[in-house]
């Protein structure tokens, strides 16, 4: 079953140009991405150890996230670009992160389907990514990252029906969707993820 939602908005072509043309700082700041995904996952086992039944599945996400970190990681070494010093504040994840309630469960209960609506954008962009880049070594691996993180986006609303009954977490899970639409149309295009 697929538990993801479908973008209510998508990404503009210009995105991909933006990031075709400065590819150097796109994959600086995917590589980002994927320390700070990795680190959501253990944040989220860290804050919630009553959680037992989603611990595993969040410990395997987070060693996948830095998996992909690794392989980022291996493709900038290959091609000399350096790891940024400072991690850039992404003003995306801190307006969702606006969105979020603050009673224990809700906040428990947006900040997995939060996890599920960014890898659903990254899934989207990654695609984009892969489709229109030249280098068939880039071009494989964002293939297999744009499977990956349809993946994640599936597992995160799976998570939150161990805690709370399907209609309350899609119902939460379009709130957030249609939120994230919004986000997205006033963002500036720049050779980042988001």
């Amino acid at each position: 079953m697929k538990y993801s939602v479908e973008l209510t908005v998508k990404t503009e072509e210009t995105w991909i140009h933006v990031v075709l043309d400065d590819f150097t700082s796109f994959i600086q700041d995917h590589a980002d991405c994927e320390r700070k995904a990795s680190g959501t996952s253990m944040s989220l086992v860290a804050k919630y150890p009553d959680r037992i039944k989603i611990i595993p599945a969040l410990i395997e996400t987070a060693v996948e996230e830095l998996e992909h970190f690794r392989d980022v990681y291996a493709i900038m070494e290959s091609k000399n670009i350096p790891l940024r010093h400072e991690i850039k504040e992404d003003l995306y994840i801190k307006e969702l992160l606006g969105f979020c309630r603050t009673g224990k469960d809700e906040r428990f209960l947006d900040r997995l389907l939060f996890a599920s609506v960014v890898e659903c954008r990254g899934a989207e962009r990654f695609k984009l990514v892969y489709e229109n880049h030249s280098d068939p070594e880039i071009k494989k691996f964002y293939h297999r990252l744009w499977a990956s993180e349809a993946g994640h986006a599936n597992l995160f609303p799976k998570l939150a029906m161990h805690y709370f009954d399907e209609k309350t977490v899609f119902s939460r899970l379009a709130e957030i969707n249609e939120f994230e639409g919004e986000i997205v149309k006033k963002m500036p295009f720049r050779a980042a993820l988001h």
